[in-house]
């Protein structure tokens, strides 16, 4: 099968086009015949793609872990499944992602694909939606009423970080870009920063909720706009690495969760949130969507790489 690796022989990594043998499914999981697949750039420095789960160093990563596809091979025991069903949604982490013709997923990591989207909308969902349902609802149980500032509300998950805090009823104050601010007000936000020509912190204060998708120098002004008591929930790759307890306490990373991705997938059909695809490439343009070489027409949504 055709696939994009990452070539850990150069410094900076590079991603190349390989052939690969197409992995067969083992007890209880699912082979994904993949139409297309998510561009996640930070992906590429995460700890999975750089080491085993056991801690090793690991190398020549497939890369994309969201994705959108037909089921091709049921492994034993795989329940809730059939062969031809069109399905979205992720896989594991430390596993060969989906930037591939073929990857290998677990029933309870994927869901019917929303019918009224395409393949390519289809995989612009998973990470940037779950992420905002974990982030919002689960983790820090927005509640109606409530002052919720979104950084990066443009981003892949931004825009349904700031459709689910509609969706919620919360008061949605957001930061993007001058070119995205008619966008972000669009899908739900009351209020838009334009980030480059305003300090957030002069327009905002006593706020509910911090929802930062940004990381570095943003999340950490954000602690001063925060009401007391209030909840901060960073999802931005950085936080990882930092010593300050209060951030890795607020950092989330997103986890699989079929119930979920079932609930996205009817509120997507219903027309009550919508998926946005910044771009769509073909395999041999990979390596420009992860570098952000890319010339790209729109300034919002996710960059979506089409396999089949």
């Amino acid at each position: 099968m055709k696939a994009i690796q990452i070539d850990n022989s150069h410094q900076p990594q590079t991603l190349a086009a390989v052939d690969l043998p197409i992995p067969g499914p083992g007890e209880k999981e699912i082979l994904v015949r993949v139409s297309a697949a998510g561009v996640t750039p930070a992906e590429l420095v995460w700890y999975p793609t750089t080491n085993t789960r056991s801690g090793e160093p690991r190398v020549k990563a497939v890369p994309g872990h969201e994705f959108s596809g037909v089921v091709a091979a049921l492994g034993k025991n795989a329940q809730g499944f059939e062969v031809g069903d069109e399905i979205y949604g992720l896989n594991d982490w430390f596993a060969d992602g989906a930037t591939a013709e073929f990857c290998i997923t677990q029933p309870q990591n994927i869901a019917a694909k929303p019918q009224t989207l395409s393949h390519a909308e289809a995989a612009a969902v998973p990470i940037g939606a779950l992420t905002a349902w974990q982030g919002l609802y689960s983790r820090v149980d927005l509640q109606p009423g409530e002052r919720v500032l979104i950084h990066g509300a443009a981003g892949a998950v931004g825009v349904f970080a700031t459709q689910f805090a509609r969706l919620r009823g919360a008061v949605v104050i957001a930061t993007a870009s001058a070119q995205a601010v008619a966008f972000v007000r669009q899908i739900g936000a009351d209020e838009v920063i334009d980030y480059k020509s305003e300090r957030f912190e002069d327009r905002v204060d006593k706020v509910d909720v911090v929802f930062d998708a940004v990381g570095g120098e943003t999340r950490d002004r954000s602690w001063s706009v925060l009401r007391p008591g209030g909840r901060l929930v960073t999802i931005a790759a950085d936080a990882e690495a930092t010593n300050d307890q209060r951030v890795k306490d607020a950092f989330l990373l997103v986890e699989a969760n079929q119930h979920q991705l079932q609930e996205i997938a009817r509120l997507l059909d219903a027309g009550t949130i919508r998926a946005f695809v910044r771009a769509e490439v073909s395999m041999e343009q990979t390596p420009l969507a992860y570098t952000g070489g890319l010339r790209e027409r729109l300034v919002y949504g996710k960059v979506v790489v089409n396999i089949q």
